[in-house]
């Protein structure tokens, strides 16, 4: 497969699938960049959602029968945990900016870097604010980055 600017590069190395990734990844930090405006944004995605979903009464009553047969007494959870791929292969970012810029262009309009590999989510949150620091994002006007854990704002730099 080629490298185009909808698919995620990381050293110039085409990352299309997670087993493109080193093993253990926990998510990465990205920079993405609108090619048009050289605006740029970095940030942080992980590959994996946790969610709890509610069990249905087939689930329930298949759970209780099993637990009576393994003798295990007590109260039957009425949840379970559910993991799943995030959409980290169409993500772009979150911010408000970077959402109305997607929507007004086309993939070739934009440069999406892997930075940073991470294995747990305090890395993630680390490397994010490292990596925003090492590039001045909140001071740089070519950065749409506006805040750093909702304690640092580029407006306070104006």
């Amino acid at each position: 497969m080629a490298l185009t600017p909808e698919n995620w590069r990381y050293k110039d190395q085409l990352i299309t699938e997670i087993s493109d990734m080193p093993e253990g990844t926990y998510g990465f930090i990205y920079r993405v960049t609108h090619l048009p405006t050289k605006k740029k944004y970095i940030g942080k995605k992980v590959l994996f959602f946790k969610r709890n979903v509610k069990l249905g009464k087939k689930e329930t009553e298949q759970l209780k029968e099993e637990r009576k047969s393994q003798g295990i007494r007590g109260r039957v959870p009425s949840k379970k945990e559910v993991i799943k791929e995030s959409d980290w292969k169409t993500y772009y970012g979150s911010q408000t900016e970077i959402k109305d810029l997607v929507k007004k262009s086309k993939p070739e309009d934009w440069s999406r870097d892997i930075l940073e590999w991470c294995s747990n989510k305090k890395m993630l949150t680390y490397y994010e604010i490292k990596h925003i620091f090492i590039n001045d994002a909140l001071e740089n006007g070519d950065f749409l980055n506006d805040n750093i854990l909702g304690k640092f704002y580029k407006k306070d730099f104006k």
